[in-house]
């Protein structure tokens, strides 16, 4: 490894705080990853007539098991787990239902308070808080890692070419990025919720349509200071491309400013995906959603636990990445690693 980067992984490592949060937000992460098999209405495995099936993998009829329609088999039905448990076994997840399952069960009215059944309650529809929380997490998670992502790499490369080539590029660049910045973001976005069906991906479009410009100015400042630095112009003396130049020579070293905000953006990105589901201008219902369990809370207040369960577990989120952040910022700070 570079020195340099062994160096500020070496910063980032001795700060406890933000070490603890990085391992945290992981460890969360890929908990979450494997929500299917902790969190499910289908056994992981079951034996049955010496044959071992996987319901999550596959889906059998109820005729399989020996019930009398060619449905989807529900598990949950004392029928059908008499049935197998006749000529074999199987085993539930840890939380027996998945983030769509609405339990029809429950002696209380929805939503119900926390018992054994469902460790913290249900919605007012009768599904398991946990179980969307859990399914929640990985979607908040991915959703921000990919607009992240994707809006990162539009701003660096529009930053870039902003700041190397200056003059009559830079000025209509930043002249197109000041009036894009100043459309009313919320307002298409309620134009296209009434139009189109939300989904995860036309929401990640459209927001990463207005997000791009985070990183910009940064990038475009940092190749203004840089492309007029000696080893920039002995590049260009020698016939370097100027793609090669911006690429390989100044990136690596303007990209130091841009990392340093990775986390933070992380975090606006999952607040924006949790702030329009709550207005309703998001996901739609049929997704695990963290911003319809923060509305469920708001509309509930007869049942707290809805509110300060989801306030936990987004302070929690937010505040671990916030961590982490500053953590990177001070790995990266030249001042404090001399």
């Amino acid at each position: 490894m570079n020195p340099v980067w062994e160096k500020r992984r070496m910063s980032f490592a001795k700060n406890r705080r933000a070490m603890a949060a990085a391992v945290l937000f992981l460890s969360i992460f890929i908990v979450s990853l494997f929500s299917e098999f902790l969190a499910n209405d289908k056994p992981l495995v079951i034996k049955y007539k010496n044959e071992f099936y996987f319901p999550i993998f596959k889906t059998y009829t109820d005729e399989f098991w020996g019930g009398d329609f060619p449905t989807p088999a529900d598990y949950k039905d004392p029928y059908i787990i008499q049935k197998i448990k006749q000529d074999g076994w199987m085993v539930m997840p840890l939380i027996p239902f998945s983030y769509n399952t609405v339990d029809y069960e429950i002696d209380t009215p929805a939503p119900s308070a926390p018992d054994k059944r469902h460790w913290l309650g249900t919605d007012d529809e009768g599904r398991d808080i946990a179980a969307r929380i859990l399914y929640g997490i990985r979607l908040s998670v991915v959703f921000a890692f990919l607009l992240t992502l994707c809006s990162s790499i539009i701003g660096i490369v529009v930053g870039a070419i902003q700041g190397y080539f200056g003059g009559k590029i830079d000025i209509i660049l930043q002249r197109f990025i000041e009036i894009w910045e100043s459309l009313p973001q919320l307002f298409i976005l309620i134009i296209v919720a009434s139009v189109f069906l939300p989904t995860f991906w036309t929401i990640l479009l459209i927001l990463m349509l207005f997000s791009w410009t985070s990183l910009t100015t940064m990038v475009r400042a940092e190749f203004l200071r840089a492309r007029n630095f000696e080893y920039v112009m002995a590049a260009k003396a020698l016939g370097v491309g100027n793609f090669r130049i911006i690429f390989r020579h100044i990136l690596p070293n303007a990209l130091v400013t841009s990392i340093t905000f990775i986390p933070f953006i992380l975090s606006e990105s999952i607040v924006a995906l949790t702030s329009l589901d709550f207005l309703g201008l998001g996901l739609s219902g049929e997704y695990p959603s963290l911003g319809d369990l923060v509305r469920q809370g708001k509309d509930n207040l007869q049942a707290p636990w809805i509110g300060i369960t989801i306030f936990i577990v987004l302070s929690g989120l937010l505040t671990t990445l916030i961590f982490i952040g500053e953590g990177v910022r001070d790995a990266f700070d030249t001042r404090k690693n001399q």
